[in-house]
């Protein structure tokens, strides 16, 4: 009792403020750490922590499916902040969701346009506001290449060409009349025009290939099984089908079959792309041959969208190394396809 009433009367209060001032200072040293203050690479939500705005066009294949994976896979691995929106195969809704991913100020906007033309005007927004903008799988018409940064994809028309080029080497010495189908992608889009162009462009000096029939399947199995039918019924005679995508040839394929034909052997098939139920059918020889458009963008595209935030020079256009298959080459990789 006696040694604590003779103790100086300001001495807790001093202590109080001491302790409150350490407090403060730990608290400040805390917060700065928190705000990778040291540098810290921004994985925990620090400044150098991208975000990336993506829309994709949809989900209408299989090939999309494996694309949408790629992407936020990648993204999940490398840390980066994605702002995924699905546009559902309609143009406006990628409009509105790049509009959006202005508003919200993220550091790059990336899409796979839906069509090529009618970006311009979304695209200055963009640009405008500071936010680069990458195109992945799809190109656009603009005539200002300033509006994007870079185009990561397919060459699509030479994918047409790879196709062609097969076919003319499969009936090269022969004079009969080769009746072609054609199921086309979605009207207005990159693959399926420059698919068709390439195509075309391939066949063209031979004149015994003719394209008796050209209609679009949406890059759908549904719809490509459904204009088969169309085609099967109004064409009396079909020696090859070229679909703009595995989808479409594998609802074609359906078709054919329901029809007493052989697909394979009745018609011959080329189809693009090289998914995994796309290689099986090649592999039974259900499908003759097929040109790969790789979905697996991920990966390359995370690494252009941090080099486009960091502000260095990429080039305008990366293409992805893709190859092509036939039934025997299909059987040796397909166990260890990844899509």
């Amino acid at each position: 009792m006696c040694e604590q009433s003779a103790r100086d009367p300001w001495e807790g209060v001093v202590s109080k403020r001491v302790t409150a001032a350490v407090l403060s200072g730990l608290l400040a040293a805390s917060a700065l750490a928190g705000c990778g203050g040291d540098g810290d690479s921004g994985d925990g939500g620090g400044p150098d922590k991208l975000t990336l705005g993506f829309s994709q066009v949809g989900a209408e294949s299989g090939w999309r499916t494996a694309n949408t994976k790629s992407i936020q896979d990648s993204a999940a691995e490398q840390g980066v902040d994605l702002k995924f929106v699905d546009a559902q195969g309609k143009q406006e809704n990628q409009i509105k969701a790049i509009r959006n991913f202005i508003t919200q100020r993220v550091d790059v906007i990336a899409f796979s346009p839906v069509v090529e033309s009618g970006w311009d005007t979304v695209l200055k927004e963009a640009k405008d506001a500071g936010i680069p903008v990458i195109l992945t799988d799809r190109a656009v018409d603009a005539q200002d290449t300033t509006l994007y940064k870079t185009f990561i994809g397919s060459d699509f028309v030479l994918e047409g060409k790879k196709a062609g080029e097969w076919l003319t080497k499969e009936y090269e010495g022969k004079t009969d009349p080769v009746n072609i189908v054609e199921l086309q992608g979605s009207p207005g889009a990159a693959p399926a025009n420059d698919r068709k162009a390439g195509f075309a462009e391939a066949i063209a000096a031979d004149p015994k290939f003719k394209v008796v029939a050209s209609q679009t399947g949406q890059f759908t199995r549904t719809d490509g099984k459904q204009v088969m039918e169309t085609f099967l019924r109004s064409q009396p005679k079909i020696d090859v089908l070229y679909a703009h995508n595995d989808d479409m040839g594998l609802g074609a394929i359906e078709a054919i079959e329901a029809a007493g034909k052989k697909p394979g052997t009745d018609i011959k098939i080329i189809t693009v792309d090289a998914v995994k139920d796309g290689m099986t059918a090649l592999s039974t020889g259900k499908i003759n041959f097929i040109v790969e458009c790789s979905p697996l963008l991920g990966p390359q595209l995370m690494d252009l969208a941090k080099k486009v935030k960091a502000k260095e020079e990429v080039p305008q256009r990366v293409l992805t190394e893709e190859t092509t298959f036939t039934p025997e080459q299909a059987k040796a990789v397909l166990a260890d396809r990844k899509y």
